[in-house]
């Protein structure tokens, strides 16, 4: 183990190393405050849960648009940098909606102004995954590739790490300290991740397009006979005169010919950003809207939005009608975590080489029967045959966070074998975000049930019906699963 962990500080460098596993640590840690969260919409704001999944959809809306981030990054450097600049406002923007709620508790207790800052929380949070998604796939490229998957490993593993930490000391947390001490417990991390930003050195972009097209430009010039610079001149004035040995009269019309060449890189920059970003855009665009590529990410998108999500009512009817104390549901959640990743075990070890078509139906109908269990506690039936709530609720979250693993596997794998060469990690990104976008409108779906149904705080008669519907449409994805590709398996799409 530690001569694995030398070999990784050997080849990207302690600071890197450390920087990629904060980062990665507090997204999964991020469930220590997000429970914080729901009690204070439930508790303070005595918000219903139709209401509270609304807010929590809205907040959540930034990682729908990750792309978005990815294409900035990438076709407009700050001072010349691509990555830290952009990580630094990604972590100010997760770090000081945390202090203001916090600190202020009008705010905090303000529907509005706690949906806005949550939404520039996760915007800063959303970004920060883009970015450093974008520095792993830089960091592994040429001689470093193979430790592609070792990196990989090790952002996830330290994923996971934070999210049963989190969700360990979530409860713990909730039970010991007020709300407001909470976001500003969690407020450290965002902190030492800001300072940490500047142990990492980055290499300023020296954006060669722009010089070809200066280059391009002279030369049409002089077909045109408005121009005098040559190649030479140009090659000069780029490399900055590193032939010190040049006369001085020379040095002294190539460095006036070198002032020139920067003035016209200055004025070129809005236009080759404004070039970049269309070429991305397109680039973008063109590639999605092949069948190969539209057909699957259409599925798993009408999978997310086809089903309410009903997860926030589910917590209403946890704490209030069942009195589940929030310890206990931070165990849940890290049960939760470990069904993930016996999920990811299963798939590897036993479904690699089985039909996607075929896992993705498994995983639904796997959902459908799960849906079973909560019909069961709702009804109390498992109270007829003496099986106790917390039980239930147990094996209920980790079912549930191993079969969506199950039907999330085979998202990334298709997602990594459709991506063309060129536009991966912004493609990658726009898959991201349709997953995110789905789940969000599921989330508004489910809103919209409770809503219907008049689920409300103390009032949960009608749950079981919601719970039924949910049950029946989990099958509707099942009846499009001709968008995915037919001989497609985890290994070969």
């Amino acid at each position: 183990m530690r001569r694995w962990l030398k070999q990784l500080q050997t080849a990207f460098g302690a600071s890197f190393l450390w920087l990629i596993c904060l980062i990665y640590f507090t997204q999964g840690f991020r469930s220590f405050v997000w429970t914080a969260v729901s009690y204070q919409l439930k508790d303070r704001l005595k918000l219903s849960p139709s209401a509270s999944q609304f807010v929590f959809s809205i907040a959540f809306f930034p990682w729908s648009i990750k792309p978005l981030y990815g294409i900035l990054s990438d076709c407009i450097p700050i001072k010349g940098r691509k990555r830290i600049p952009y990580l630094v406002i990604a972590t100010v923007l997760s770090l000081l909606p945390w202090l203001i709620l916090g600190l202020n508790a009008p705010l905090r207790s303000s529907k509005g102004t706690l949906m806005i800052l949550l939404t520039v929380q996760n915007l800063g949070s959303a970004m920060a995954d883009v970015v450093v998604d974008a520095m792993i796939a830089e960091a592994v490229r040429s001689e470093r590739a193979a430790f592609a998957g070792d990196l990989q490993s090790t952002s996830w593993l330290s994923m996971a790490l934070g999210g049963i930490c989190g969700s360990l000391l979530g409860g713990y947390a909730l039970t010991n300290f007020s709300i407001d001490k909470i976001f500003l417990l969690f407020s450290i991390l965002p902190t030492i991740q800001l300072l940490s930003c500047g142990m990492v050195e980055e290499k300023s972009v020296v954006d060669s397009t722009i010089f070809s097209e200066l280059s391009n430009s002279k030369r049409s010039d002089m077909v045109n006979g408005n121009g005098n610079a040559s190649d030479e001149e140009i090659l000069n004035s780029v490399e900055k005169y590193k032939n010190s040995s040049l006369r001085r009269k020379k040095s002294q019309k190539n460095s006036q010919k070198r002032a020139s060449v920067k003035s016209n890189f200055r004025s070129s920059l809005p236009l080759h950003w404004f070039r970049s970003l269309k070429e991305a855009i397109y680039s973008l665009c063109n590639a999605f809207k092949q069948p190969m590529i539209f057909r699957p990410m259409a599925w798993f998108f009408l999978a997310h939005v086809t089903v309410p999500n009903l997860s926030t009512t589910t917590f209403y009817y946890h704490t209030e009608f069942l009195n589940l104390e929030a310890s206990f549901l931070g165990t849940a959640r890290v049960i939760g975590w470990l069904g993930l990743m016996f999920g990811t075990f299963t798939y590897n070890k036993f479904l690699k080489k089985m039909k996607l078509r075929r896992i993705l139906m498994l995983a639904h109908l796997g959902l459908s029967l799960l849906g079973l269990l909560d019909i069961v506690l709702v009804s109390r039936l498992n109270v007829t045959y003496g099986i106790s709530d917390k039980m239930l609720v147990l094996c209920g979250s980790a079912l549930a966070d191993a079969i969506n693993q199950l039907k999330f596997m085979p998202f990334l794998i298709l997602s990594g074998q459709l991506c063309p060469p060129g536009i991966e990690g912004t493609l990658f990104a726009l898959f991201m975000s349709i997953n995110n976008f789905g789940s969000t409108l599921g989330s508004f779906l489910g809103a919209g049930v409770a809503s219907v149904l008049n689920i409300s705080s103390g009032s949960f008669d009608n749950l079981l019906l919601g719970i039924a519907v949910q049950v029946l449409c989990t099958f509707i994805p099942m009846a499009f699963l001709f968008l995915i590709p037919k001989e497609a398996t985890g290994i070969s799409a």
